[in-house]
């Protein structure tokens, strides 16, 4: 455990800003039950008042974490619809783009501790952002259409669960089966072609 970090004044958007960031790392390192206002306070050095001044209680500062990742998820996946449009190898660099999202940038924890706690309404403001991402699979690999739809939306599916699936498990799970950590991603771009085409 690192020491508390030494007390210093700051504005309250830093101060916020700061809050949701550490809340993030321990969330990613440690979990949602490291996501304290006590653990969080620690690390960047404000009292317990002081953050309940911000947030209101830690229940609210981690709707704010929620919030903030699930804006992170939404731009990720708007990347990831660029990238989509202009390169041609795409299909691995869309695969990487949603694994990275889920995994370095928390979304697999944060998906895993919504889903667990029933309150699936913090996932809404990612809605939009899959709906243009089917659209973008839809143009860049077949003429639209019910059929096309149904595929793509199947390989979304496909691509979003297993990218959960490996930043909630996969460390330990590549581990028993002696896999590489590049394991799912690969296997994923092998078998999404059976999905567009």
């Amino acid at each position: 455990m690192s020491e508390p970090a030494k007390r210093r004044r700051r504005a309250p958007e830093e101060a916020r800003r700061e809050a949701i960031a550490s809340a993030r790392r321990l969330l990613i390192e440690q979990g949602p039950t490291a996501v304290t206002l006590k653990s969080v306070g620690d690390e960047i050095g404000v009292t317990h008042a002081n953050l309940i001044h911000h947030f209101g209680s830690a229940a609210g500062l981690q709707s704010a974490l929620m919030e903030s990742m699930v804006r992170d998820l939404a731009t990720a996946l708007d990347a990831a619809v660029v990238e989509l449009r202009s390169d041609a190898g795409a299909p691995r660099t869309l695969i990487d783009a949603v694994f990275d999202a889920f995994d370095q940038g928390g979304a697999g924890r944060l998906a895993a501790w919504i889903a667990l706690s029933g309150d699936l309404q913090h996932l809404e403001p990612v809605r939009a952002a899959v709906q243009d991402l089917v659209q973008a699979i839809c143009d860049k690999f077949a003429a639209e259409g019910e059929q096309t739809h149904a595929r793509v939306t199947s390989a979304v599916l496909f691509i979003a669960l297993c990218a959960f699936g490996d930043a909630v498990i996969g460390a330990p799970l590549r581990d028993m089966l002696d896999r590489d950590q590049d394991a799912a991603r690969k296997i994923v771009a092998r078998l999404l072609p059976s999905f567009l085409f």
